[in-house]
């Protein structure tokens, strides 16, 4: 199962207002566990960033300045190549649903549905009901490592949640099951387990022609009616 764990800063708060997404964010996962894909840009808003979110972003004017606008192909055309099919996973999901689909929108393109979406804080509300379901919080609570997080940014961010949605699933142990209750649909009914038959192409024998000849020795060895002959 093949979900893309996301994030966005943007200028402000105000997504069907003037604010912009200043950074996309988003990480690969399969049956919960990161693959190694990334994707990672910066965006140039045309307009200020707020006094707040350089605050908790460091990312300031000047560092955008010279970054492509969402419109540009490295940047839309980009990240939904990255996403393709796949569900989006994001903290507080409405925001950043939000803000991507306005910026989709702007450009005439569809948005994502909601039902292509999960919301991790929905998720720890449900599961941990009075808690603090902030990111911090749930890391905190996962012994997830924070002390690389001097400032929010949209990358870093997701694979922080990466892990966090692994452990509101169930933890490692849960992602390395793979038989039916790690399948499951996007309606979340779990898929029927595969069924695999015999490889069509043998695999390539790894033992070199001596290994091969000092085996049959010792084979020889063992006298004239060893198991290893009885059924071999």
């Amino acid at each position: 199962m093949r979900e893309i764990i996301f994030d966005t800063e943007t200028t402000g708060l105000d997504w069907s207002g003037d604010d912009r997404i200043i950074e996309l964010g988003a990480v690969e996962v399969e049956n919960f566990l990161p693959t190694g894909r990334t994707f990672q840009t910066y965006v140039n808003p045309g307009r200020p960033v707020s006094p707040d979110t350089v605050r908790i972003t460091g990312i300031t004017d000047d560092d955008l300045r010279d970054q492509p606008t969402f419109s540009h192909p490295t940047v839309v055309d980009a990240f939904l190549e990255f996403v393709g099919d796949a569900r989006l996973v994001a903290h507080n999901a409405s925001f950043d649903r939000g803000f991507l689909n306005a910026e989709l929108g702007r450009l005439g393109i569809p948005a994502i549905p909601e039902d292509r979406w999960i919301d991790t804080a929905g998720m720890a509300r449900e599961k941990f009901p009075g808690s603090p379901a902030s990111l911090d919080a749930l890391c905190k609570r996962f012994n997830i490592g924070l002390e690389s997080r001097n400032f929010h940014g949209a990358l870093l961010d997701s694979q922080l949640l990466a892990e966090v949605y692994l452990e509101l699933n169930g933890g490692r142990a849960r992602a390395l099951d793979f038989g039916e209750s790690s399948a499951r649909d996007a309606s979340g009914k779990p898929h029927p387990r595969a069924s695999y038959g015999p490889r069509q192409r043998p695999l390539t024998p790894r033992l070199t022609p001596d290994e091969s000849a000092a085996h049959n020795a010792f084979v020889e060895g063992l006298g004239a009616t060893p198991l290893w002959k009885r059924y071999n």
